[in-house]
This record gives C-alpha cells, structure tokens and sequence, in this order.
C-alpha cells in the first residue's frame, strides 16, 4: 500500500514516521524547507514509547507529486486545509482513500465536496506531540491512538486492508464500526477542553481550584453533549464516565493544544471546533437573554482571533 501523508509535522510525522519505521511504503507531502529539513537531519521522534530517527524519510512536493497513492493520511491544521486539499489533489485516484485526522466535522463537508464522500473515511487521533525548536517531533505522554472506519458504519475490506497497516506499529490502531459517534464524542470532550482552559487561560486542574470553577466546565460538557444529542449522537455511557472524569481531576495539567497555540501567539481552530459546534445546536437550546458558556468561550476565542490580525 501507498501511503501519503501530508506534512511531517508532529501528527503526521509521528504517525507517519511511525509506519515507516515498520517498513511501510510512506511518502511525506512537505513544503519545500521541511524537505531540506528531512533530508539533512532526518525525521526524529522523541518518545516514551521509544525513540526513533529515520534518517532518510521519503519526501515529496506538492509540484513534484505525481500518480495515484492507496491512502492519504490527512492531519493538517482545519484553516489549513483548503492549500492542502489543492496540494495533494493529483495524488487522489479512483481507488484512493483518504483519512483525515482533523478535529470537529466541518472538514468532512470540504473532502467530500473535492473528492466525493466515496472516498472519505472518518478517522481521528489521540495524540499530545510537538516540535521543537530543531524540528524534531516530540511525543509529550503515552496516549498515541489512531481511530479510522467508513462513516456509513460496518466494516469493508478497504478498513481491513488500512488495518493491516498499522497492526504491528508502534501507536494504537483501531477499526471502528462507529467511527463518526466516535468523532462526535472527541469533539465534544476537546470542545470542551478548549472552551474552557482557552477562556480561564488556565489549566484543568487551576479552574478546578478556584469557587465555580468546576461548574464551568460542567456546563460547558452538558451544552456540548446537548448539541451532540440534537445531530443523533447522544454520547455513551462509557464516554461520558472517562471524560467526566478526566474533566474533573484534581491537580490536573491538562490544557487544550488551543491554549498552547494562543499563548505562542499563533493561529486557532476557534471556528472549525467550537463556532461549528454551535452552529449545529437545536434553535430552542438558547435561553433569551441569556448567552451561553460556549458561546461566550467563542467569543473570547473570536476576540483573540481580531487581535491577532490587528497586531
């Protein structure tokens, strides 16, 4: 199997590098400075799971790319995809299988509207990794999960083939027979996450700490799981004990990579996992007069977002 992956940053990259590290056949779609990156110093992954350099990756540019491959893995940023689907276009053939990693499901309606919805899988990551300053990818704890099905449900021999793939790597690799209840869920959970430490600047376990902290973020999760039950996926039970729980650990560092983004001053998914969300709440979900928390975290979100282009 083919295997494109566009950009070798630290989703791509690791989960592409992680591939290749078991002999499959991985092509990186790169700019044209990462592939002199790569190409002098290899592509690095700092790891709890073990540490990893391929030294000399397989690279590509978009003017340079040519034929068909069997599966394009997508992970690129939400407001990057539109270069990117204009990039790896001539890649995609009439067997091609395209797997994005993004987060939210705005992106589905763009894939599906270039590509037609026959060739779009669902699919998603959990995954905390960076790069550092000498752009090697660094794997920051030990969640490393690749999630991938057909969205109409089921199975097929394409997901079966995709699995075979990544059976012996070194990451988590599941097929889903529910893969967008699945992609529902993460939104919900990362919606909330962002919502709420982009919106306290904080982390998990600081807003937790302080009069009404938790409150926040519970209501934030329940106008979050309200929206998700008004499109037909009410989350699970299962789901619902490990986020809560996650949510409302004491002590905890965890921040949404939203945070990370802000405070580095750099671009956000404000619109695409959290202005998207609430574009799809029932009409009747707003109380008049009242303005909703994740509402109002959007509109911080937003008010950075304005900033930003100002300076």
């Amino acid at each position: 199997m083919r295997i494109l992956v566009v950009g070798a940053g630290a989703t791509g990259g690791y989960f592409g590098g992680r591939l290749a590290q078991r002999g499959r056949d991985v092509t990186f779609l790169v700019r044209e400075r990462r592939a002199e990156h790569l190409a002098r110093y290899g592509l690095s992954i700092t790891s709890p799971a073990g540490d990893f350099v391929l030294s000399t990756p397989k690279t590509v540019t978009a003017d340079r790319l040519v034929g068909a491959y069997d599966l394009v893995l997508l992970s690129c940023k939400a407001y990057d995809l539109a270069g990117a689907v204009d990039a790896f276009a001539p890649a995609v053939g009439e067997h091609t299988s395209i797997l994005p990693l993004l987060n939210g499901m705005r992106h589905l309606d763009v894939l599906d509207a270039h590509f037609g919805s026959a060739r779009v899988l669902g699919g998603l990551c959990l995954i905390a990794a960076t790069l550092d300053a000498d752009g090697r990818i660094v794997h920051l704890n030990d969640t490393h999960a690749l999630t991938f099905g057909e969205r109409a449900g089921g199975t097929s021999p394409r997901v079966a083939s995709i699995a075979a793939q990544m059976k012996d790597a070194t990451f988590v690799a599941r097929a889903s027979e529910a893969i967008v209840q699945d992609m529902w869920e993460k939104w919900m959970f990362l919606a909330t996450l962002a919502a709420s430490t982009c919106l306290m600047r904080a982390a998990l376990g600081d807003i937790l700490a302080v009069p009404g902290g938790e409150r926040v973020i519970r209501g934030i999760f329940a106008e979050c799981q309200e929206i998700a039950a008004h499109n037909g996926h009410r989350p699970r039970g299962a789901f619902l004990t490990h986020a809560e729980s996650t949510l409302t650990t004491a002590g905890s560092t965890l921040t949404a990579s939203m945070l990370r983004d802000i405070e580095r001053g750099g671009s956000i998914e404000a619109d695409q996992i959290v202005g998207d969300l609430l574009a799809r709440r029932s009409a009747r979900a707003a109380t008049p007069g009242v303005m909703p928390l994740l509402e109002t975290a959007y509109a911080a979100l937003k008010a950075y977002e304005t900033r930003a282009m100002r300076d």
